[in-house]
């Protein structure tokens, strides 16, 4: 068999000989490079690599310690990799009931599942729930999806949250000095009571790191069940009247106002209005007994 269909491992130690181990001044890691491609996320290129899935020049990397230039080959599962689109973005309505992953092994619906076949191969920025609704960014670059993921970018992310429990502010209002639960230490948090309804109530809740399961976790903390969680926006960009399943992409100059910093530009002085939050229903208001109407 050729060299492309049984590569052989790339070392990575400090005597390395290996081409593609030499890094041009015009070179990147090759998670970097795989990420940029849209093929998967950064942390997932690591994980690929170390599977032997990933081979440059006809070796197969046995590390993500690897920094390529324009010229190398680049193979994933045994195909070239396409050269990098330019970065795109989409708003997508994610409904509950769908798992955000490329592959479930429970055989669960994924979000990828029920995308437009015409969109092009989109990764997620973060993860919602499987009973989670709302608003999932995808985009065809990794590497914009790790800057928006990243703490430090510092998009807030809002939602709105059914609860099911007694609520009371001042324990909603304590969140933001950033609660520690089971240990772990949460970020400030910003829960407003928005209104009751019987045994239940309506928050919107505004984080800006968004752990695993962050804020379930907290309403429990608080002796609330949360039986309904909507993320409403992700930075400047918002749910709106987006449809549920529906998918609409963010204009690239938007994009690129937005992304100011990651474009290599000043940062952003206007949030343009993406789309408004549209807020459930509220119950009509109840009609004063001087204005109805006298029989």
């Amino acid at each position: 068999m050729s060299d492309e269909t049984t590569p052989a491992p790339i070392k990575t130690n400090a005597n390395s000989k290996a081409k593609s181990a030499e890094a041009p001044s015009t070179g990147e890691r090759i998670a970097k490079r795989l990420g940029r491609a849209g093929v998967c996320s950064r942390r997932d290129a690591e994980r690929w690599i170390t599977e032997g899935r990933v081979a440059v020049n006809g070796r197969v990397l046995i590390s993500p310690a690897v920094v390529v230039g324009p010229n190398d080959r680049i193979l994933v599962d045994g195909k070239p990799l396409a050269e990098p689109e330019p970065p795109r973005l989409w708003r997508y309505h994610k409904p509950a009931g769908l798992v955000t992953t490329a592959r479930d092994e429970k055989g669960r619906a994924t979000v990828f599942d029920r995308l437009p076949p015409e969109l092009p191969r989109v990764i997620s920025v973060g993860r919602l729930d499987l009973t989670t609704e709302g608003l999932l960014l995808l985009t065809n670059d990794g590497e914009v999806a790790r800057y928006l993921e990243l703490p430090s970018t510092g998009w807030a992310r809002r939602y709105r949250v059914r609860v099911h429990g007694t609520v009371e502010p001042a324990r909603l209002l304590a969140l933001g000095r950033g609660p520690t639960i089971d240990g772990v230490r949460y970020g400030p948090i910003e829960a407003i009571l928005d209104r009751e309804q019987g045994s239940n109530a309506w928050l919107t809740v505004t984080l800006r790191e968004g752990k695993n399961r962050e804020i379930r976790k907290v309403m429990e903390s608080l002796s609330l069940t949360v039986n309904r969680l909507i993320r409403v926006a992700y930075g400047p960009f918002q749910l709106g009247k987006l449809p549920e399943g529906a998918v609409e992409e963010i204009p690239r100059r938007v994009l690129k106002d937005q992304l100011a910093l990651f474009f290599g530009g000043p940062a952003p002085t206007v949030t343009p209005a993406v789309s408004p939050v549209i807020p459930p229903p509220s119950p009509p208001a109840p009609v004063p007994s001087h204005a109805r109407r006298r029989r």
